[in-house]
Parts: structure tokens; sequence; C-alpha cells
């Protein structure tokens, strides 16, 4: 099985494991009630919790992959993802959703981690660009179909049918994972750091990897933390008229999820691309400059727009910035990660988007 296939095996199981999660960001901030909240700063909980768990979590996973082939920590993820988004629509109270969102957080900090992972361990210099994006592309298919489905089918028909299918979706994934995911070889880099890493040791925190994990933190507090946690609200503000679709009167929840989905649809082919020109960039570090300075420019004019279609239009240039901004940041890290401990380096950029992404709903 070649490189890119295992790249995108691993992938496309992960796209549907994210299907709850991606559909709760677009449904929970409007519907909040309906999940049987009481008050408005719980949305902003559950959609933080789960990234606050994987910052203890995520280290100890590390230390799981020195011992476990990554299959094994997929069929974990994946059923622990199954049994959170079946409980998302079958719950009616906080506290049992926290606990959800806890088992949600470990789920993923397995997934990606292990995805990462197996990147790191199949790409070169000439390909780690590549591949990265070919990976975060196509794990968000299942973001693009989360929140376009959660966003349309949930004022359709209800919460508790669209996260049924979803979990099913996992559950019915489950025999096929030792399919799709060949038996890892051992993973050396992260057997010949065990000792190190056991002593905590963190001398491969040189001043380069530290600027590449600030970086990791920045993107995750951005793009996955406030912008994902308030684009519904933000449409709702500006969202007054109905629009239709063929008789189909599209409301502020199938607006958010269409929004986001057109990012994940894009997503498989700009990611890519873009990270081949990381590829054949000389001074790699550079390219973060482009995505960052559209981003901020975009976000201060988010915060001023209140028509819908000049909001729009500034919505998907920042997601346009975004998709590049994901792809170089975590290219950056692969990079780093491949010149020193791996599983370290990654766990270490995992913690600290998970940081950035968990300050950015409670914010």
């Amino acid at each position: 099985m070649s490189s890119k296939s295992r790249v995108v095996a691993i992938a496309l199981i992960t796209a549907v494991a994210v299907l709850g999660d991606a559909m709760l960001f677009i449904v929970l901030p409007l519907n909040w009630e309906e999940f049987g909240l009481t008050a408005v700063w719980q949305v902003g909980v559950l959609l933080s919790i789960n990234r606050f768990v994987r910052l203890p979590i995520t280290p100890l996973i590390g230390l799981f992959y020195k011992k476990f082939d990554v299959r094994v920590g997929m069929v974990v993820a994946v059923s622990l993802a199954g049994i959170s988004t079946l409980f998302y629509g079958f719950s009616s109270g906080f506290i049992v959703l926290v606990i959800m969102r806890i088992l949600w957080g470990v789920a993923w900090s397995f997934i990606r981690l292990g995805g990462l992972l197996t990147v790191v361990s199949l790409s070169q210099d000439t390909n780690r660009g590549n591949l990265m994006g070919l990976y975060n592309g196509l794990w968000g298919l299942g973001g693009l179909k989360g929140m376009l489905a959660g966003g349309v089918f949930v004022d359709i028909f209800s919460i508790t049918a669209v996260t049924t299918i979803f979990a099913l979706g996992s559950f019915l994934l489950l025999p096929f994972i030792y399919m799709l995911i060949p038996k890892t070889e051992g993973n050396e880099a992260a057997q010949d750091a065990a000792d190190k890493y056991k002593n905590l040791d963190l001398t491969f925190l040189t001043p380069y990897i530290r600027l590449v994990i600030a970086t990791s933190a920045t993107m995750g507090f951005i793009v996955l933390g406030i912008f994902a946690s308030s684009l519904s609200t933000l449409i709702g503000r500006s969202y007054d008229e109905q629009w239709s679709i063929l008789g189909l009167t599209i409301g502020v929840l199938g607006l958010a999820g269409a929004i986001q989905a057109f990012r994940w649809a894009w997503e498989p082919f700009i990611a890519p691309l873009f990270g081949r020109m990381v590829d054949r960039s000389t001074n790699k570090q550079t390219l973060i400059l482009v995505p960052l300075f559209i981003s901020i420019v975009t976000f201060w004019f988010l915060g001023f727009l209140d028509r819908i279609v000049p909001l729009l239009i500034v919505i998907f240039i920042f997601q346009f910035a975004s998709s590049m901004f994901v792809t170089v940041t975590d290219t950056l890290a692969a990079g780093a990660a491949s010149k020193t401990d791996s599983v370290k380096m990654m766990t270490v950029h995992t913690v600290m988007v998970d940081l950035g992404a968990a300050l950015g709903p409670l914010l």
C-alpha cells in the first residue's frame, strides 16, 4: 500500500469520526435550548471542554503510540466518536453533554496524533506539504458533511435523527479499520525517543521550534476557536431576510452550515496545491505571512459588517486564507518533527493547537 493511499485511508476514517463534532458547532450556538441547556454560557463550555481535556490527554496518547499500533488507537477513537455523537441527540442536560464532549476530546487526540504521525513517517521534504494538505483536505470532508447536514437537515428533521445517522456511520466503519490502515512496523522514531520523553527532556524545544508551536496555538485560536464557534451567531446577526432555493427556505443554520461546507469542499483541492507550493519554496517560513496578513484584515472587517452579502464575501476570503494557514502550520510542524523527536514535536504541536482552539469558544 503506497504512502499516499495510507494517508488517504486514515484521512477518510477521520472524516467519518468528525461528523458529529462539526454538526455541533453549527447547531449548538443557536439551538442550545433544544439540547436541554439553561444558559448560553454552557454553549461556550461545551465547545471548548473537549479541547481543554486534550491538553493533558494528548501527551499520554503520544506514549500510547510508542507501544501500540495506530490501528488500535483508531479503533478506540472511532468507537468513542460514535458513542459521543449518538448521545448528542439523546441527552437532555448539560452534565451528560459535558461527559460526551470529554469522550470526544479523547477520541480526537487519538485520531489527530495518529494521523499526523502517519504523515510524518511516510513523507520526505519533497512531498511533506502535499501529503499534509491531502490529509487535512480529505478529513475536512467530514466537516463539510457534518456542518452542511447539521445546518440543513436539523431544520427539516430533528437533532436526534441526524446524530443517530452520524453515529451509525462511525460504528459501521469499525470492521474496516484493520483493512484500510496497514499495520505500522513499529514507530521507530518514537521508540528511539521513549527514554528521553519519560524524563521530560525538553531540549528539542529550540528557538525555531518555539516559534513553530506559537504559530500552532495562534492558528488554533483564530481558525478552530473563535471563527468556528461564532460563525452561526455572526450570520444570525445580519441575516434578516429568508433566502430560498427551489422553494426550500434557507434558515440561519442552513446558511452557516453551507458556508462552512464550502471551505471543506475546496479543501481537498486547495490544501494539497498550497502544500506543493510550500514543498517547492526555499524559505517555507515566510509563506505563513500571507494567510496571516489576510486573516488579520478580514477578521477586523467581520466585526463591523452588518449586511449579509458583504459579510459572506469577507467570510469566504477568510476561509480561503485559513486553508493556507492550517496547511503551512502543519507542514512547518511536520518538517520540524522530521528533524527531531517526531512524537514529542507532533504532541506539543497538537497540544498547542488544542489550547488555542479551546480558548476561542470560551472567550
